[in-house]
């Protein structure tokens, strides 16, 4: 219809419109094309939308099941409060990893509540880890203290926590590790106590007793520890001393000052005579705790070393006979006798003396403690008579008299009845 235009030379002053026509198979096949691209696209977008919706969804759905039953272990107590731990929270497989799943080549001791194992970290990082027995009824109340409770203490003389996994039945708290273990193990080796010597020994007696004394005092809560022994006190490279095993600590709030347990946990020989006796405890416990502890890291001997029961009843009847004497240097381990100063033993076992006092008020508090080891001008009130002293140590007179007459020659007599 019309002229044929040239499209290369439009005409001049006139504006045409051109119209193409084509068939409908082409304007169809451009719409297939465009529809094969795009519902696959749509399709991959939607797809990966329900699979990232469905792992957030188990995934919120483990973590509640998680926390649920981490809430089932951590319930604290009405003495803890109800505030959320502070620990990490490390996956079962990683601490499996890491102890070679709990091989014995790894395990580094065991105690009443279960073993310690050495681990390392994908990291590098050395951990200790503590497991707990399964089936211990008593473990999950301990385990609940130190997982709630001690994360939130800071101090250089205790043991640092890194992190606590709850899998199943299995509990497990992880510790900083520290190479040479525990006190008891050079104290009571013949071998080993050689390491210690005298400002090595001092210093792990004034190290215990900051630690204490942050427990006691500069916390912003008041623990009392209530198992303070030389097992329970690690030893870092440069052999200084940090307080670790909360298990059984207990919390004081506000102006409570002593308070009493129908359980009395600990280790005999350790427990101040009111808590063992009749389960009260206070600050003047660890006190008591403490004194025996550093009678026996003068020493080197435990507190019922067996060659003592023969005179004495324990480690302390021995120490305070031997200070009243005035012979107190002879309790020195004999390792570290020659090199120690006289003074400062002497005021040591003075102030052990001081802290195994039967009545809880005659005992100092810890930072008195602190203030007489680390000031030597420091006036020291004088002791009274320890009561294991006093209530045994009388049946160990009758003892040693009963053998001095089996081995003395015509030491039994007969008599013989005449008539007047």
């Amino acid at each position: 219809m019309g002229e044929l235009a040239d499209t290369g030379r439009p005409a001049s002053g006139i504006s045409e419109n051109l119209y193409l026509r084509i068939s409908s198979s082409s304007a169809n096949g451009k719409k297939i094309v465009i529809l094969k691209i795009v519902l696959p696209i749509v399709a991959c977008l939607l797809i990966f939308t329900c699979i990232y919706l469905g792992c957030k969804s188990r995934g919120k759905s483990s973590r509640n099941v998680q926390n649920k039953h981490k809430l089932k272990h951590l319930n604290a107590s009405d003495e803890l409060g109800n505030e959320d731990t502070e620990l990490p929270f490390v996956g079962f497989e990683d601490i499996l990893v890491a102890t070679n799943y709990f091989s014995d080549h790894n395990m580094l001791g065991k105690g009443g509540f279960g073993k310690v194992y050495k681990g390392m970290l994908e990291s590098g990082k050395e951990i200790a880890v503590k497991r707990l027995s399964m089936g211990s009824g008593q473990g999950v109340e301990e385990f609940r203290n130190e997982v709630v409770l001690i994360a939130k203490l800071q101090h250089r003389n205790l043991v640092r926590h890194l992190g606590y996994c709850i899998h199943e039945d299995e509990k497990l708290l992880i510790y900083e590790y520290l190479r040479n273990k525990s006190l008891d193990a050079f104290l009571f080796d013949a071998t080993k106590r050689v390491v210690l010597d005298w400002m090595t020994r001092f210093t792990i007696i004034k190290g215990i007793a900051r630690g204490f004394l942050y427990l006691h005092q500069d916390s912003r809560l008041t623990i009392i520890h209530r198992d303070l022994k030389a097992s329970n006190i690690l030893l870092d490279a440069k052999m200084s001393p940090k307080i670790s095993d909360f298990g059984m600590a207990r919390i004081f709030e506000g102006n409570e000052q002593q308070a009493n347990t129908k359980r009395v946990v600990g280790t005999y020989g350790y427990m101040s005579p009111e808590y063992a006796m009749e389960g009260y405890f206070s600050v003047k416990s660890d006190t008591y705790s403490f004194g025996v502890l550093l009678l026996e890291i003068l020493s080197g001997l435990r507190i019922n070393s067996p060659h003592l029961i023969m005179d004495f009843p324990n480690l302390i009847a021995y120490a305070w006979s031997l200070w009243v004497d005035g012979n107190a240097r002879e309790l020195v381990d004999s390792s570290v006798v020659e090199g120690c100063r006289l003074d400062e033993t002497l005021r040591c076992v003075h102030i052990g003396l001081l802290c195994v006092q039967d009545h809880p008020n005659a005992r100092p508090l810890m930072s008195s403690i602190v203030f007489m080891l680390e000031n030597e001008t420091a006036p020291l009130p004088i002791p009274e008579k320890p009561a294991y002293f006093m209530l045994r140590n009388q049946e160990a007179e009758d003892r040693r008299k009963c053998m001095g007459r089996s081995d003395t020659e015509n030491g039994m007599t007969i008599t013989t009845l005449e008539g007047r």
